[in-house]
């Protein structure tokens, strides 16, 4: 069954369409990226997928339930681009709070190793939110994805502000994840990344999808021994 599906699926602003006709299906388990130059569109598509904004036309679903039904998002964490945890809160009671709104019992133990998993200090959940680093509060969101225990993470360019250390703990994570079942859907213009981590990958350029396939595919569809000159063949 498909965990993601968007058909047909468009969106305007401003007289402008920023979606157009993005057909595409993710299945269980995969781990699929989204990348594209930035103004590709790729935001206004995870916006879409979270009901967040309106489509003009087409369907979208989750889970075989329509995105508009807010059940559709029972079994997914989202962590949004621009990630700005409440200032006032310290780390500790920010992932409790999270922790609530997804039904789970905050489990102070879990929090502290997936917080080290990420390289973020346990006593930094101690502090304000305020104190942090932009990296420091990104691994924060991450931290509270991890902590949902959610089949689906839908992550908005999840690796903005992480330091190289930060991102080899990030993906080794990802991994193990991998292997118990999880769905991701991300977007990134690390293609490095991509190569390292999804099943599939998908090009979005001037609100249409140039691509769909593996990193592999990608390669061979465009006829270039890297996937960052295939990505500049495909857009150009």
């Amino acid at each position: 069954m498909s965990v993601i599906e968007f058909k047909d699926v468009c969106k305007d602003y401003q007289h402008r369409r920023i979606l157009d006709h993005i057909n595409l299906q993710i299945v269980h388990g995969e781990f699929f990226g989204l990348v594209g130059v930035n103004g590709a569109g790729k935001t206004t598509l995870i916006k879409s997928l979270l009901n967040l904004c309106e489509i003009e036309m087409g369907n979208i679903h989750l889970f075989g339930v329509a995105h508009t039904d807010h059940n559709a998002r029972a079994q997914l964490a989202f962590l949004p681009e621009q990630f700005t945890p409440p200032y006032y809160l310290t780390g500790q009671k920010f992932l409790a709070y999270m922790a609530q709104l997804h039904g789970q019992v905050y489990d102070s133990a879990r929090a502290q190793t997936i917080c080290q998993t990420l390289d973020l200090a346990v006593s930094a959940l101690k502090q304000p939110v305020r104190n942090y680093s932009k990296g420091m509060a990104q691994k924060l969101g991450i931290a509270a994805g991890f902590l949902s225990s959610k089949g689906l993470l839908v992550l908005d360019e999840p690796m903005s502000g992480l330091d190289p250390k930060a991102r080899a703990y990030f993906k080794h994570h990802l991994q193990t994840l991998k292997t118990k079942g999880t769905t991701l859907f991300f977007s990134t213009h690390l293609l490095a990344d991509v190569e390292v981590l999804c099943d599939r990958m998908a090009i979005l350029h001037e609100g249409r999808l140039r691509f769909v396939g593996t990193p592999s595919e990608c390669c061979t569809t465009f006829a270039a021994p890297t996937l960052e000159q295939a990505y500049l063949n495909c857009i150009e």
